[in-house]
């Protein structure tokens, strides 16, 4: 799995801008959305769906203990920000971690 590079924007809105492979792929508006965002059981989860590869998301929620409804939120915050994709399959939605390494890059 790819490591993600993420960072937060300026309070302007602007993006710090490095050169290299340690430019962010992913912004985030603060601190604290990305702790959000990453926190320690989002993690877990998006390394579950790359391990297990589930299906659908009722699937999912077997494998977690989670809720679909809850998963259903957390997971489009997660493509929102590029870090899952959601797969639409008839009735079903198909997740995929995109990433599940991280690192972040602060000013």
């Amino acid at each position: 799995m790819k490591r993600c590079v993420v960072g937060i924007q300026g309070a302007d809105g602007s993006h710090l801008h490095r050169q290299g492979s340690e430019s962010p792929q992913v912004w985030f508006p603060s601190l604290a959305s990305l702790a959000a965002v990453l926190s320690d059981d989002n993690r877990r989860l998006l390394r579950l769906i790359h391990e297990k590869q589930p299906k659908s998301l009722t699937e999912l929620a077997e494998l977690s203990g989670r809720k679909v409804p809850n998963l259903s939120r957390t997971l489009k915050m997660m493509a929102d920000y590029g870090l899952v994709s959601l797969q639409r399959h008839v009735r079903d939605v198909q997740p995929t971690a995109l990433a599940t390494e991280f690192l972040v890059v602060l000013d």
